[in-house]
């Protein structure tokens, strides 16, 4: 009983001592992550946020305001680019998502067949963003692109499919669905394989149909990777803009410019780099904003244990 109680503050400065030094070695462990973190991630947006603050003009000492704000809500080329910016998220994002999970649940078994399809599939996900604008390039090339190629033969007109201010945003689109869902469907996979057999079994027990069974348990456990997935599919569609650049540069008319090209044309072109860091904190802030929303809903959504 007495050594016990002897021992009992020996031990407490044991943990006294061992503590300090297990705080010390973490941080040590953790300062490269942090210095890295801190240069390229935190320094930057601080410095994009006071330059997006800050207006110079030529002759004067700068000044501090929302100027750039203003200038950019009123400009129109900001606008468009915003808009065009939602249809393709709209455009791209739920097609994507949605024959990203049909053909996960298509291809779920495991064979040869499943297997070789799979890699067809995922396979444009191996190809450079480049060098698909370069393909697509000419596969939609009047006259003697592929798809023209076949609309003649089936006795349509041809079609100036990137020129036309009211089909380029779609053929845009078509490429980035035909580019990401092979990467979705990565993620719906490893999400249908972690939904335990015993549910769907049970739910053919009573009766349940495939319908039924997809809308109360596939849908319901599969709603963690969807938020998932949609998060990593929204940042996609503001960073995405290779195949933009190389097909139309923004154009016809500015029906492809999208808000990250317009940042890049503010900053290099223009040389204004207040609104083009007022632009960027708008799109930081928006993105932002919806990965919280869509985080949120992923933390508030059903889990079974296995």
């Amino acid at each position: 009983m007495s050594q016990a109680v002897l021992a009992a503050p020996a031990l407490g400065v044991r943990h006294r001592r061992i503590l300090p030094h297990t705080t010390l070695l973490a941080l040590g462990l953790l300062t490269p992550s942090l210095l890295l973190l801190a240069a390229f991630t935190y320094w930057p947006v601080m410095g994009v946020t006071l330059r997006s603050l800050t207006q110079q003009r030529f002759g004067q000492k700068p000044s501090w305001g929302i100027d750039n704000f203003v200038r950019l809500f009123a400009d129109p080329h900001f606008s468009t680019a915003a808009w065009n910016t939602l249809l393709y998220a709209l455009g791209t994002i739920v097609p994507s998502l949605a024959l990203a999970l049909l053909l996960a649940l298509a291809l779920r078994e495991q064979g040869r067949l499943t297997t070789l399809l799979r890699t067809i599939i995922v396979m444009p996900l191996l190809i450079p963003l480049v060098a698909v604008a370069a393909l697509f390039i000419f596969i939609f090339l009047p006259g003697g692109g592929l798809i023209d190629y076949y609309l003649a033969a089936l006795g349509m007109a041809q079609t100036n499919w990137l020129g036309d201010p009211d089909l380029a945003l779609g053929a845009i689109i078509a490429i980035t669905i035909w580019k990401n869902t092979g990467y979705y469907m990565l993620f719906f996979l490893a999400g249908l394989a972690g939904i335990p057999e015993e549910y769907h079994e049970a739910a053919k027990i009573d009766g349940a149909g495939i319908a039924t069974r997809f809308w109360r348990i596939t849908l319901p456990l599969l709603g963690p990777t969807i938020g998932f997935v949609a998060v990593i599919a929204l940042v996609n569609t503001l960073v995405q803009i290779d195949h933009v650049i190389v097909m139309t540069g923004g154009g016809p008319s500015d029906s492809t410019n999208m808000i990250l090209y317009y940042i890049y044309q503010q900053a290099e072109q223009n040389m204004d780099s207040g609104l083009a860091s007022a632009a960027t904190v708008i799109c930081v802030g928006a993105l932002l904003a919806l990965s919280i929303i869509s985080l949120r809903a992923l933390e508030q959504g059903i889990h079974y244990e296995s």
